[in-house]
């Protein structure tokens, strides 16, 4: 990111105060203020890398004058022992710095690989993959850039740039029919999905001239024949318990998205690690 984005430095400034607060004992204590270091962080598995710019956040706000030159493109492939990026700068910063700045990276990397994993399931489908808002709270800005990079889409980004109105609405309301009724009145303008959880469901919500509908927990068959029923009139999204060995039945019944919870509750992180490889003495590993 030229300009970075304001809402992620200030969370790696949060990320950086919770794990330094009042100092670094150790670096401190061993480390001259003067000293300079250049690192290699290397990827330790295969996979999609994402938040190499973040890294780079993390470093400058210790050390101005760092410097992080990326050695794979956002978004790309990489194998077991490639070094994803090189970092100069001082030697305190860049230790202070390192458990952070691979945290986010591991973190985004997991994300985007496993993005990329589901967005390769579905290849040759008009489906497009999206995440949902089951993002660690406070990481929802990092956890759906790092979908982005791995392929998919994202979803509304929070409450307040969509109505999606799901089953407890609806219930609270009476109907779809009141449910639209009363979004439409009190936030014209914004995009409507209502979730359908029977084909009922979704004649109503076409009735009512929705843009999005979601398809809840149905069958590869209900999908299908909500597919028919709907012809194009509004984008439907599949959603519940997708997993890689079900995407590809459900991409092939038509639907036009499928959020996939999974991709930012629970990811495994890419392993990666830090490597000294030059200027001053190299410190032992850490943890």
């Amino acid at each position: 990111m030229s300009v970075p984005n304001p809402d992620i430095v200030d969370l790696v400034d949060r990320a950086l105060a919770e794990d330094i607060g009042a100092g670094d004992a150790t670096t401190n204590s061993i480390i001259p203020a003067d000293a300079m270091m250049r690192g290699t962080i290397v990827a330790k598995q295969h996979g999609v890398i994402a938040g190499l710019d973040i890294v780079g956040i993390v470093f400058s706000r210790l050390d101005g004058t760092s410097n992080v030159t990326a050695l794979a493109g956002e978004g790309s492939r990489v194998a077991t022992g490639s070094p994803v990026a090189e970092i100069v700068g001082l030697t305190r910063a860049l230790l202070t710095g390192e458990r952070t700045a691979l945290n986010i990276l591991g973190r985004m990397s997991g994300i985007a690989t496993s993005t990329r994993a589901f967005v390769d399931a579905v290849a040759g489908t008009k489906a497009v993959i999206l995440d949902t808002r089951k993002t660690v709270p406070g990481l929802r800005t990092l956890d759906k850039l790092a979908v982005r990079r791995g392929g998919g889409r994202n979803h509304r980004m929070g409450l307040f740039d969509m109505v999606l109105i799901k089953d407890n609405h609806i219930d609270a309301a009476g109907s779809i029919r009141n449910a639209v009724a009363r979004v439409r009145s009190a936030a014209p303008g914004l995009p409507v999905e209502v979730e359908a959880r029977t084909l009922a469901d979704v004649r109503e919500a076409l009735e009512l001239g929705v843009e999005r509908i979601l398809l809840d927990n149905m069958t590869p068959a209900m999908m299908r024949e909500a597919v028919g029923i709907t012809a194009g009139r509004a984008r439907l999204e599949a959603s519940g318990n997708v997993t890689l060995k079900t995407v590809r039945a459900i991409a092939e019944t038509g639907v036009d998205e499928i959020s996939v919870g999974a991709l930012t509750h629970s990811p495994t992180s890419l392993d990666v690690s830090f490597r000294w490889s030059g200027t001053g003495p190299a410190p032992a590993n850490r943890n």
